[in-house]
C-alpha cells in the first residue's frame, strides 16, 4: 500500500480522536451537572455519570491507538503478520467492550429521557451501541481474513 494513503489514514485516526476528546474535556462535564440536577435524591449521580462516560472513552481510545498501530505495520510491510492479528482482534475486544457499557448504561439514558420528555437521548445510546457492534463484526471478519491469509502464506512458504 503506498504510504500516502496510510499517511492519510492515520491522520484520520488522530482527526477521530480529537472531537471526542473535546466532548470528554468540554461536554461531559455538562451532561454529568444535568444528570445530577435531574435526579437531586441520588447526590453521587453526577460522579456515576462521569465514571461512566470516561470509562467508554478508554476502550474507544484504546481502539484507535491499535488502528494507527495496524497502520504502522502496513507501512512496514508487515500487514500479513500475527501482531496485525493481534491488533484487529484488540480492537473487536474495544468495540464489544464499548457496546456493553453502553447497553449496561442505556436504563439511565432512559430515565433521563424520560424526566426530560427526550426520546432522542436513547436513539443516540442504540446508535453508538449498532456502530460499536459493526465495528467489531468488521474487525472479526477482517482478522478471519488475515489469519488464514497467514497460514496460506506459511504452507507457500514450506512448499517452496
Amino acid at each position: 500500500m503506498n504510504r500516502v494513503s496510510t499517511l492519510f489514514l492515520k491522520i484520520s485516526v488522530i482527526l477521530i480522536g480529537i472531537p471526542i476528546l473535546a466532548l470528554c474535556i468540554f461536554v461531559v462535564p455538562k451532561i454529568a451537572n444535568y444528570a445530577a440536577e435531574l435526579f437531586p435524591t441520588i447526590v453521587y449521580m453526577k460522579y456515576l455519570i462521569f465514571i461512566y462516560l470516561y470509562m467508554t472513552a478508554i476502550p474507544f481510545y484504546f481502539a484507535l491507538y491499535q488502528a494507527f498501530k495496524l497502520l504502522s505495520y502496513i507501512d512496514k510491510n508487515k500487514a500479513f503478520s500475527k501482531i496485525s492479528v493481534k491488533a484487529l482482534r484488540n480492537i473487536k475486544h474495544c468495540a464489544v467492550t464499548i457496546s456493553i457499557l453502553f447497553a449496561a448504561g442505556l436504563p439511565v439514558f432512559y430515565l433521563m429521557a424520560e424526566i426530560d420528555d427526550a426520546p432522542g437521548i436513547i436513539v443516540i445510546g442504540l446508535v453508538i451501541i449498532f456502530a460499536s457492534m459493526v465495528i467489531a463484526v468488521f474487525a472479526a471478519v477482517l482478522q478471519k481474513l488475515l489469519k488464514e491469509a497467514i497460514d496460506i502464506k506459511s504452507e507457500n512458504d514450506l512448499t517452496v
